[in-house]
Formats: structure tokens, sequence, C-alpha cells
């Protein structure tokens, strides 16, 4: 039986993708509906304190394409919380509206693929405890994807040895930091949450550098020969500020 990799977990992570429906909105008059969004970026702005008090934090994102308009991105400490969040943002006004395209559960996680032998507790490392926990960057345009590790009769990662899955995985990330300052990566583990294993979130101010580093990672063998991928969604930050024009219909 080969070595499982060991992880390091910090906070519970849920993505919930929504599109608008339109078409329904706009029959709600015009006062009414501003009382809708208003409501809304209210809740929002109450869960975005868990920022500042280190308890958690929140990405809010417009989707390009027909796969969704919404990206809510909700860190939180414990599971329970997300599904709080989750169940009051159901019981708000605005649901009527908001029809669930995707979903996904998982945990921020960093595995010890690259890690260096030490004595010293990990979750207090400065250099680890913000990975684990971390402020997510407010930047321009996100990608989400999720994948898994193959395994099949030809190539299946878990029956490789650590000292094999150790060297792919270093010239894996050697790739990725390659585009360090360009793009900030966050990492969360789904095996038992979710349909695939991992969940990776990307940030860039560059939309670009997104096509840039999976095209470039295409080549690298732990993806070619290992990778399995599922949709992608791409979308450009929605500040709580502009939900007012975000949701304006002209009606």
């Amino acid at each position: 039986m080969s070595e499982a990799a060991e992880t390091l977990d910090g906070w519970y992570s849920l993505h919930l993708f929504y599109a608008v429906d339109w078409a329904t909105l706009r029959l709600v008059p015009k006062d009414e509906r501003k009382e809708i969004i208003d409501e809304l970026t209210s809740f929002l702005r109450d869960t975005a304190t868990a920022r500042s008090a280190k308890e958690g934090d929140q990405a809010i994102y417009n989707i390009t394409g027909q796969k969704a308009d919404l990206l809510l991105w909700f860190l939180r400490p414990e599971m329970k919380e997300l599904n709080f969040i989750e169940n009051n943002l159901n019981k708000l006004r605005i649901s009527d509206y908001l029809i669930p395209t995707y979903s996904y559960v998982s945990v921020i996680e960093l595995s010890n693929y690259l890690a260096g032998k030490s004595d010293e507790n990990p979750y207090e490392n400065p250099h680890i405890k913000p990975r684990l926990y971390p402020e997510l960057p407010h930047a321009d345009y996100i990608c989400f994807y999720p994948m898994n590790k193959r395994r099949n009769e030809t190539y299946n990662w878990y029956m490789l040895s650590m000292e094999e899955r150790k060297k792919l995985m270093y010239d894996h990330g050697m790739i990725g930091r390659k585009y360090a300052g360009k793009i900030k990566q966050f990492i969360t583990g789904s095996v038992g949450f979710d349909d695939y294993e991992w969940g990776v979130t990307l940030f860039s101010d560059d939309v670009l550098q997104f096509k840039k580093i999976v095209y470039e990672m295409r080549f690298d063998e732990t993806t070619a020969r290992y990778g399995e991928f599922g949709s992608f969604f791409i979308g450009h930050i929605l500040n709580l500020d502009d939900f007012d024009q975000f949701f304006t219909i002209n009606s």
C-alpha cells in the first residue's frame, strides 16, 4: 500500500454559484426590488465582518458565460458556520430569484509533499498559518475549477510511491512559482466532501494569466498523466457598493 500524503487543514470552504432569474426579477416593482437588493447587501456586509475578526473571509464575483451569474465564496473555521450562512441566504427574498447552478464544499489544504522536516507546530508557522487561514485578495478576476488525480489501469496516482509523487509535485510546483506575483492560488481539499478531490481557486488582476498557467501545466507530467478536471468558472470582482448597478433592470 502506498503511503498517503498528510495534510494541514485550515478554514472550511463553500463556493456557491447562482444564475439570476432576470425575467422574473424584472416583474418585481422597482421599489420592492431595491428592498430585496438592500437586504442581500446588508446580509453580505454582515458576513464580511469575519475578515476583520480573523474568523474567515469571503469573495463575490460576477461569473462570465452561461454557467452562472454570481459566485459567493465563504471561508469559516467550522463547517456548520457555512451551513448557517447558506441557510440564512436561502431565507432572503432574493433567493426567489437566484437559481443554484453549482456548489463546492471543501477545506483549505496544504499537503506534506513539499514540506521539510520540522519539530515545530506547523499551524503556528508564520509562513504556513496565513495560507491555511487567508485573507483573500480583492483581485479583478477569479478562476475556479475542481479536479481529481487520475486512477485507472494505466495511470493511477494513488499507486505511486511517496518518492515518485514528491518528485512530480515538486516539478509541478516549480511551474506555479513562475507565476508568483501574477496569480494567487488556493487549494481546497474535498475528498469525502464533494464529487471531486480538490478545488483550485485562482486570483489575478490579469485574466490572461489563468490561460497561461493552465496551458503550461498541461505539459507537466503531473497534469498530463494524472490530472482530471471539471468545469472552469471565470469571473470579475463584484463589490457590494456595485450591487445596485449590477441588479439594475431597465423596466
